[in-house]
């Protein structure tokens, strides 16, 4: 009787809780590793360089516009991913 409670628990953790722990711990260390000049896309779909990160104050400056130096601060968290050279080019190309 305890056997199917026990297997659907288990069921669970690997299907859902055991995935979004490694989802959450990939992004946590992708915000650790941000740094000045990467190029990076918002959760909002705003693509930008970093120009100053304030891991303190939760807080990253994107250049979003070269020609008129324009720039807005984010919330660390709103960071989506960070761009390869190779994904930039392609959202160039498009």
């Amino acid at each position: 009787m305890m056997f199917p409670l026990i297997a659907i628990g288990f069921l669970f953790y690997f299907l859902l809780f055991r995935p979004e722990k490694q989802k959450q711990t990939a992004q946590r260390e992708m915000l650790s590793s941000l740094k000045k000049d990467d190029r990076v896309v918002t959760y909002g779909g705003i693509y930008g360089i970093v120009t100053n990160v304030m891991q303190e104050a939760d807080k990253v400056t994107l250049k979003v516009d070269e020609a008129n130096n324009f720039k807005i601060n984010v919330t660390l968290s709103s960071i989506a991913r960070i761009l390869s050279d190779k994904e930039d080019t392609a959202s160039a190309k498009s």
